[in-house]
């Protein structure tokens, strides 16, 4: 065991720590989706191979054998979407980020809100943050298209197939619309409160998401985060809140902030 430390270099360490690294980031993008699935299936195979070779199978070894030989092609066939996934997130870079972009997206989530409290059309946008809820999002139907605030109507417009589904956004996209959220269980949430609220507040209990919710019967516009629910907001409001969450200071630091959550229930 001294032998080892004494003959362990610095590089060696180095080594261990990014594939570390590797290995921890990929387990965050399968995370909850089926390809987590796949991967437990094929750390299966590999016990039943290593098995089969201790226990003197040889059939069954000659064809997992031959099944492994290609393994590589058969992790890109399979996992192909979290692959390219991986590759676009890695290229996101904090000095490829546009200030300006994230001030446009957060002004056409505002404008898109406000035009459908004025026309009462009922809207549910899930922003995710650290986690990215992939089941959810896998659920629905898949878009990744930029924020605008054509986009955002025309999905909650009352003749869109998706409308009753909730919309999820991040890193300035709409990732996928028509999700289900799980709704709130609690005895505590007012019982006025339609689907959509319950909904609101079901993900933020589970989740870290902020939610915005527009009401279809009263066009009133709500916003839900840490599993409590505040009605009434403004385009100022949201403006001010969601540029304490998602703007790029905010973004860069990568850290709650506290101070926003203070500024979102101070009329509570």
């Amino acid at each position: 065991m001294v032998e080892f430390f004494y003959n362990l270099r610095w590089q060696d360490v180095f080594d261990i720590l990014i594939v570390a690294f590797l290995i921890y980031q990929v387990l965050l993008i399968i995370r909850g989706t089926r390809a987590f699935q796949i991967l437990l299936g094929l750390f299966l195979v590999f016990i039943i191979y290593g098995a089969s070779n201790y226990l003197g199978l040889y059939t069954l070894h000659w064809i997992l054998n031959g099944f492994l030989s290609s393994i590589v092609l058969i992790i890109i066939v399979l996992f192909q979407n979290e692959i390219r996934r991986a590759l676009a997130k890695a290229g996101k870079t904090s000095f490829a980020r546009n200030p300006l972009e994230e001030e446009r997206y957060i002004e056409e989530t505002i404008k898109a809100c406000v035009t459908m409290s004025l026309k009462r059309i009922g809207a549910l946008l899930v922003f995710a943050r650290e986690n990215k809820m992939p089941a959810i999002v896998e659920g629905g139907v898949l878009i990744d298209g930029h924020i605008t605030d054509n986009l955002l109507v025309s999905i909650f417009n009352p003749a869109s197939p998706i409308h009753d589904g909730a919309v999820v956004i991040n890193d300035g996209r709409v990732l996928a619309a028509g999700c289900f959220l799980p709704l709130t269980s609690s005895l505590l949430v007012d019982k006025h409160y339609g689907t959509r609220h319950r909904a609101a507040v079901g993900i933020t209990e589970e989740t870290d998401a902020v939610v915005i919710v527009v009401s279809e019967e009263t066009g009133d516009i709500s916003l839900a985060m840490g599993g409590k629910l505040t009605r009434s907001q403004d385009a100022d409001s949201l403006r001010r809140i969601l540029k304490r969450l998602f703007g790029p200071r905010q973004r860069a630091r990568g850290t709650f902030n506290f101070q926003s959550w203070r500024e979102m229930f101070r009329s509570r």
